[in-house]
């Protein structure tokens, strides 16, 4: 499909309805895979509904991560594992830094991986999880959300292969089994401001790592994104809408067509810094060996190629390093 043209200020991102291409007819999922493709190209972000995770279910995740998160540091940090580079467990407070920054996020967070079903060979190159024993609940609601943000990401990749004039199930085989996080996020409440680090902010400007980042209903504002312009502008969805955006890696792979935008998660006004916030990104990542080579259909005079060849793994490794897990 042709390529959207120019460079939309925008106030807000747009909302698409996944059933248009689940369950739609022909026109529905065309004109679903070109309005994601289109905000893919702009923007890099868009707002989805009938995604398929429930609002009940949503809500025990956040109820039984809050109560981690909530427990003693001494007994958190018993699931930290220096050897996992973050990428399995918990990670305390000011660990993680946006690349090319030093000064520590006000944030701490748990990860978890791949849920190993099966014989897949690519297993061993995962660490098992890492599951606390102190919340109940809290490792099924985990995995039931992986589940269903796993299929629900694999079925905006195929969309987003369609636009790109790709077979349908492009990205499948990268992403059957691939290296996917799932991270609960604590910002903390910031109770001195006087005493944080001059400059540190509860996530700093940055691009995410993966293919797309799927993202449920954060539990309070924060969350702003740089437009074309410079301009930083608030991002906020209906309860049951969950915010996609397009990683580094589909930057990479698709020579800059479709935009992996800096966002940042601010720190609240003075009256509300006592206030925690909590939110629970989807990073999906393929499998290691995937090729980000940039596709040859998206290179073209007018877009030189832009990024040298490498592969995922090669990739995260790097990047991992750039933001201080590695």
């Amino acid at each position: 499909m042709d390529q959207a043209k120019g460079s939309e200020l925008f106030t807000e991102i747009a909302t698409l309805d996944l059933n248009k291409f689940n369950k739609g007819n022909q026109s529905d999922k065309l004109s679903f895979i070109t309005s994601l493709g289109e905000a893919f190209t702009k923007i890099g972000f868009v707002a989805v509904k009938n995604h398929g995770l429930d609002e009940d279910t949503q809500a025990r995740l956040y109820d039984s991560w809050q109560k981690f998160f909530a427990l003693p540091t001494d007994i958190k940090q018993k699931y930290h594992r220096e050897d996992l580079a973050g990428q399995r467990g918990y990670t305390g407070k000011g660990v993680e830094h946006a690349k090319g920054r030093s000064v520590g996020d006000l944030k701490e967070f748990y990860q978890i991986g791949q849920l190993k079903s099966g014989n897949d060979r690519i297993f061993e190159e995962y660490p098992d999880n890492v599951w606390p024993d102190e919340i109940p609940g809290l490792k099924e609601y985990s995995e039931r959300v992986y589940s269903i943000f796993e299929n629900t990401g694999k079925t905006l990749l195929r969309a987003i292969a369609l636009y790109l004039d790709l077979e349908e199930n492009y990205f499948e085989s990268s992403v059957q089994n691939g290296n996917s996080i799932l991270r609960a996020i604590h910002y903390y409440p910031i109770e001195d401001a006087e005493n944080v680090e001059e400059g540190a902010v509860r996530a700093a400007e940055h691009g995410d790592i993966n293919l797309i980042t799927l993202l449920m209903g954060a539990s309070a504002e924060g969350l702003e994104v740089l437009r074309k312009d410079k301009q930083w502008i608030p991002i906020t969805a209906l309860p049951e809408h969950i915010v996609v955006n397009v990683g580094d890696m589909l930057e990479r792979l698709t020579n800059k067509k479709l935009s992996s935008t800096l966002h940042r998660v601010v720190n609240p006004p003075r009256e509300k810094l006592h206030l925690p916030r909590y939110s629970m990104p989807f990073f999906m990542h393929p499998r290691s060996e995937m090729d980000l080579s940039c596709l040859k259909n998206c290179i073209t005079e007018n877009r030189p190629k832009q990024f040298t060849d490498i592969t995922a793994g090669d990739f995260l490794d790097q990047r991992l390093k750039e933001i201080g897990l590695k």
